[in-house]
């Protein structure tokens, strides 16, 4: 069993209404089910996945002195540049933060940084056209979530390495949700990621070369009261086998109100099951995870902290 693959053409030519809705009807079910499907034929130029992953696996091979010229050079909530998990972390990756809204890409290496504004570039178009999607596909008013997600400043995009495993540790990112609205997952050939479902954890095998991977976030799962998943996701190693990934984070402001959408709650008579909040705050709680990870991987803070009901996972 795997998770859905979805053909995105006929969202990008005209008058295929019978291709858009059988689309739609698969990412639905996943939505419901996983919160995670592939998508193909998704509007990224295939030849500028390969160069950029090409490109990132360039830069992580550069010594740790090459590499830590473009370390940080500010505190902001989502510091660009290059960044090492602290040793005493269970997540085991380095990573380059591409973009971030006040640096841009001045952080990248002169021959990766157009590169991967055009990549950027790209990934936010199929982002919004995933927005719009999910939009009908939760049955709201037209262009809803895009207008409730009108700013595209705060979209950022990330590209990491993983380690090989140990023969004691494979984990490379411990289980999660992301905290955004949706996010797009370049992975190379080793894969690792898996989506957990009814207490089991699924393999994501790349569909095809150059698929992308779709999970959804808590903001979806608040505004829709939780009729659509916040994807429960992991990364795990393989012995000698560096494992390489681009993730592209469509996201809200961080000073966006999240709360369950009247839609889901009030006009149809329903409780809400979240308690409102200031995005900005819970993604500085969900950032001092990673800064100051708790000594319990259960204690580390998730959108759970907003629920009304507490028994809301499965």
């Amino acid at each position: 069993m795997g998770i859905p693959t979805v053909d995105l053409s006929s969202f990008f030519t005209d008058d295929d209404d019978e291709g858009q809705k059988k689309a739609k009807d698969i990412i639905k079910q996943a939505c419901s089910d996983y919160g995670f499907f592939q998508i193909t034929n998704h509007g990224v130029p295939l030849h500028l996945i390969d160069r950029s992953l090409q490109l990132s696996k360039t830069f992580f091979a550069l010594s740790d002195e090459e590499k830590l010229k473009y370390s940080p050079g500010s505190a902001a909530p989502l510091p660009a540049g290059y960044s090492k998990q602290p040793p005493h972390s269970l997540d085991k990756n380095e990573y380059l933060l591409m973009f971030q809204p006040q640096s841009g890409f001045n952080v990248l290496p002169p021959d990766f940084r157009d590169v991967a504004e055009e990549l950027f570039v790209h990934l936010r178009k199929t982002g919004s056209v995933i927005e719009q999607i999910v939009n009908d596909c939760l049955g709201l008013p037209p262009d809803f979530l895009k207008e409730y997600n009108l700013d595209r400043s705060w979209d950022f995009m990330v590209a990491l390495r993983y380690y090989p495993a140990t023969e004691t540790e494979n984990n490379g990112i411990l289980e999660h949700e992301d905290a955004n609205v949706v996010t797009l997952v370049i992975q190379d050939e080793v894969g690792g990621l898996e989506v957990k479902k009814d207490g089991e954890w699924i393999p994501v095998v790349p569909a095809q070369p150059n698929s992308i991977v779709v999970n959804l976030g808590d903001v979806i799962q608040v505004l829709s009261n939780h009729k659509f998943k916040s994807a429960t996701h992991r990364v795990v190693r393989f012995k000698e086998r560096w494992r390489h990934s681009l993730a592209f984070f469509y996201t809200i402001k961080g000073d966006k109100w999240v709360e369950p959408a009247a839609q889901f709650t009030a006009d149809i008579g329903e409780a809400a099951r979240y308690r409102g909040f200031l995005y900005k705050d819970y993604q500085a709680m969900r950032m001092r995870n990673k800064t100051h990870p708790p000594s319990r991987p259960q204690d580390a803070i998730t959108v759970s902290h907003y629920a009304i009901s507490q028994e809301l996972k499965s």
